[in-house]
């Protein structure tokens, strides 16, 4: 079948270099080399992207080629069809005549699909005496042959891409699930550190994850997250190792005390005494980290405790009762100042309280608050309607006083809304006023700021 070296667009379609080189490539394909269009189809379907094609495009180039004899495209069998534009819109699925005419173009300028026009423009073929096409004007799927090799490699780099981008939000996904549940560990656990800006981190980095990302959009926050996944894991490790280093320590105290057969200091009346007139709370306190968890499970559970320790009654009451206990006690903390907190934390004027947190006032005894005994059995029910474990509320008094207790839970109702775990938020304050690095007075004055500007804006 007779091709011709160059051929040239009809009508007022221009020539391009492009078309040249595309007849040129076309060219130097072997006469028995062969290609499965279908297969050389899948393979299009998956590098469009790369190649620009789009879905309708595809359709017509699928529409095209069924119009090609057998499965196996060679120059033997010639490479040229020539079905009419009316032909194409039925197999097409019945696109637009216009529609079809643009994506055909696609098609030519991406090097696919070479016009081989005849002088008028229409596409058939001229047979021999056999029966045998011996020319035919229409599209040359030559290209798709010549380029065969380079379009499988394309599809294979836009699989190995996908295959990536799956698995880096495999990633993303587990680095999301890890930090989320080993920091609400550490607020609940009342690990040492500050985990509200850790946490905060936490939520910049998913905020920054665009609705429809791709594989260069979350790499990096993917990065950033698994570093901050490996930043909480230290934290938490250390923890552990203090906690198992702290304990191998007391083993062995214990062993050493037990093996001196001279020793009777167990024994002895004094060593008793001593250990049954110092209060519970501050040795709960004051001592190892596992230790204070260990003797806050166990007050929680033992009836015994106020028996145990003579902690103030009052302060007990609010901590494990509920407003009907602390009315109970209310007479003696009432003729008696409370005890200064163990942290020298420093109290406001119940005035200053009120403004800052006004929401606390609808949980008094009588819908308000006149005096701290009142703010004290409003922040029980508040306690338990936020969730804080009696224990907590118990540490927080016995660390930073009942008053100021009672105040911070005042604060923490006022932003509720923002904190995820109220107890592990309260243990973690309680920490550091423990260390004298809390102080209620910024935490009070932001708050009296925010309300103050929300009287004025409803003025």
């Amino acid at each position: 079948m007779q091709t011709g070296s160059v051929t040239t667009p009809f009508g007022r379609r221009s020539m391009t270099l492009g078309m040249l080189a595309s007849q040129q490539q076309a060219q130097a394909i072997a006469p028995d080399q062969a290609v499965d269009k279908w297969k050389i189809f899948r393979a299009l379907c998956e590098a469009k992207p790369l190649l620009g094609l789009s879905d309708r495009a595809l359709a017509v180039l699928n529409a095209l080629l069924s119009f090609y004899p057998g499965n196996e495209m060679s120059a033997e069998r010639g490479l040229v069809v020539f079905p009419s534009n009316v032909q194409l819109s039925i197999r097409a699925h019945g696109i637009a005549p216009a529609t079809l005419r643009r994506h055909l173009a696609a098609l030519v300028e991406a090097g696919l699909l070479l016009r081989k026009d005849s002088p008028n423009g229409k596409r058939f073929a001229r047979r021999d005496g056999e029966g045998e096409v011996d020319q035919a004007y229409g599209f040359n799927i030559a290209p798709l042959i010549a380029r065969a090799g380079e379009i499988q490699l394309l599809a294979a780099q836009v699989a190995a891409d996908r295959e990536l981008f799956r698995a880096t939000r495999e990633r993303l996904s587990l680095c999301r699930r890890d930090i989320a549940k080993l920091i609400e560990t550490a607020l609940e656990e009342g690990v040492s550190g500050d985990w509200m800006m850790v946490h905060g981190h936490f939520r910049a980095l998913v905020s920054a994850i665009p609705r429809s990302p791709s594989i260069h959009d979350i790499e990096p926050i993917v990065e950033e997250m698994e570093m901050l996944r490996q930043e909480v894991i230290n934290l938490l490790e250390t923890r552990l190792n203090s906690t198992k280093m702290h304990g191998n320590e007391s083993h062995l105290e214990r062993h050493i005390q037990n093996s001196n057969t001279e020793s009777t200091s167990d024994l002895e009346p004094t060593s008793i005494k001593k250990r049954s007139e110092t209060p519970a709370l501050p040795n709960r306190l004051g001592g190892m980290p596992e230790e204070n968890d260990a003797q806050q499970k166990q007050s929680d559970l033992s009836p015994s405790a106020a028996e145990v320790s003579p902690v103030d009654p009052a302060r007990l009451t609010l901590a494990a009762g509920g407003p009907s206990a602390a009315m109970a006690g209310e007479t003696k903390s009432a003729r008696r100042p409370s005890a200064a907190p163990a942290s020298g934390l420093k109290s406001f004027p119940l005035g200053l309280v009120l403004q800052a947190c006004p929401e606390i006032a609808a949980y008094g005894p009588d819908g308000g608050i006149a005096n701290w005994r009142e703010l004290m059995t409003a922040a029980v029910v508040v306690r338990s309607m936020l969730g804080v474990s009696p224990s907590a509320y118990e540490e927080a008094c016995g660390i930073m006083g009942p008053e100021n207790a009672a105040t911070v839970i005042a604060c923490l109702l006022e932003r509720a809304n923002t904190i995820n775990s109220a107890g592990g938020y309260l243990r973690d304050l309680t920490r550091r006023a423990e260390r004298g690095e809390f102080a209620i007075g910024p935490m009070l004055m932001s708050l009296a700021r925010a309300n103050a500007g929300r009287s004025e804006l409803a003025g």
